[in-house]
């Protein structure tokens, strides 16, 4: 197993982006330290075979997720309003994504969880299904309807959101009997 720091330097950005796209930012920096933390306390017991970024993703989702259910418990003030902390390169580029940090975190948890894991984290669908407990069908077909949400959301004006586009069949131009007319587009109700 690397040193620990190393494996915060290698994984760091991965859980915050995790974080990041689950929570606000100062609650996902909160649950980003909650992560290392407990890593930290786990690592020596940790198997040597275990992958240690989705693990890590692990935790961080469920520190979030005790974030988002201490949240209703606990009382929000509505006369402070918080300053915002210096500005670090990550920070500006969320700033910029704004739009589309809100879409996610308005996404239902199912669809959230299986578009960060998938899209941010960079895990593929099996280690998603691994992580949520769901089955690999029901995780892609998670990632794929939220991000369909998220086109929907957002207008589909980015590039990167936009479907390929979809092959189209040739009309084909028969002629069954000398003199009849021919077909040049399929008939209504055929099957496409």
């Amino acid at each position: 197993m690397p040193p620990f720091d190393r494996v915060v330097e290698l994984h760091g950005t991965t859980v915050l982006r995790v974080c990041r796209a689950l929570l606000d930012p100062t609650d996902a920096d909160d649950a980003w330290s909650e992560t290392f933390l407990a890593a930290l306390v786990a690592w020596p017991d940790l198997p040597t075979d275990v992958n240690v970024e989705a693990w890590l993703v692990t935790v961080a989702r469920r520190k979030a997720l005790d974030v988002i259910r201490g949240r209703s418990r606990r009382p929000e003030p509505v006369e402070q309003v918080p300053e915002p902390s210096p500005a670090s390169p990550f920070d500006e580029l969320l700033a910029r994504d704004d739009s589309l940090l809100r879409a996610v975190r308005s996404l239902p948890e199912g669809q959230r969880d299986a578009v960060v894991l998938h899209h941010l984290a960079g895990l593929s669908h099996l280690e998603v299904a691994e992580l949520t407990g769901r089955s690999h069908a029901a995780c892609r077909r998670a990632a794929a309807d939220g991000t369909a949400a998220l086109r929907r959301v957002l207008g589909d004006t980015d590039e990167t959101l936009s479907a390929p586009p979809r092959p189209t069949r040739p009309t084909t131009t028969t002629t069954t009997r000398p003199g009849a007319p021919r077909r040049t587009t399929p008939r209504e109700g055929a099957r496409r």
